[in-house]
């Protein structure tokens, strides 16, 4: 396996007559944490569709664990370990917290230290004390604790957060980078798409910008920190 996880590569995308993305070009690390920063509608989550199988690409390619899997159906890729926490959180609300997380449990690739009920709780002890409660029935916070849960409980090689902190509480929000914090100190790898830029510094090592599309910027944290221009000239800090 190569150094990294994930490698998209040239990436083309369309909806219909109408293309997306012309050239899309990014990569993970492995046990590391990369961002696809962008303003809305630049393209971040159909590059996200794009690598899952759900909007199939008609050009480039994508490389995860060193096997090209553009071309392979969604099932298939999230059973190589690749996991979503979906922006929306999209829980089952007519199930409990507890039955949202059995549902999603599975470790296809033998992990010896595999993710649990016990520490999926442990890392958010918000869902141990509401268990029992229906999805519907958790406060947005406590939804996207679900969700990110959830993710996690399928043992992904790789986590994929698609606005994980959008329209949460500034609490709640820290929690969920505290939880990524731990998550990252842990091994896992993630690409996060998220918009508080200053956090995200604080998380990744390697950052990519699209607009339109396109890649505009690629770099590592240092670099972004030290040019608040490209914030404010593709992100409308």
């Amino acid at each position: 396996m190569s150094a990294m996880l994930l490698e998209v590569q040239e990436l083309q995308t369309a909806y219909g007559a109408s293309q997306v993305l012309f050239g899309m070009t990014l990569s993970v690390p492995v046990g590391g944490v990369a961002t696809l920063l962008g303003r809305n509608g630049m393209g971040k989550s159909t590059t996200v569709r794009s690598i899952l199988g759900l909007t199939p690409p008609r050009g480039g390619t994508v490389r995860f664990l060193g096997e090209r899997i553009d071309g392979l159906s969604p099932d298939r890729i999230a059973r190589m370990g690749l996991a979503l926490v979906p922006e929306g959180r999209q829980i089952f609300p007519n199930l409990t917290a507890e039955e949202n997380l059995r549902a999603f449990a599975a470790n296809r690739r033998r992990r010896t230290d595999p993710w649990t009920l016990e520490r999926v709780y442990a890392l958010f002890p918000a869902l141990a004390a509401r268990r029992r409660n229906m999805g519907n029935q958790l406060s947005g916070g406590e939804q996207q604790m679900l969700s990110i849960g959830r993710a996690l409980m399928t043992n992904p090689e790789l986590l994929i957060l698609d606005e994980a902190t959008e329209g949460l509480a500034p609490l709640i929000r820290e929690q969920i980078w505290l939880c990524l914090d731990q998550l990252r100190a842990q091994g896992q790898s993630i690409l996060v798409i998220d918009k508080y830029v200053q956090r995200l510094i604080r998380l990744a090592d390697q950052h990519t910008i699209i607009e339109r599309g396109r890649v505009v910027w690629a770099g590592t944290s240092a670099q972004l920190g030290a040019d608040p221009g490209l914030w404010h000239r593709y992100l409308g800090v």
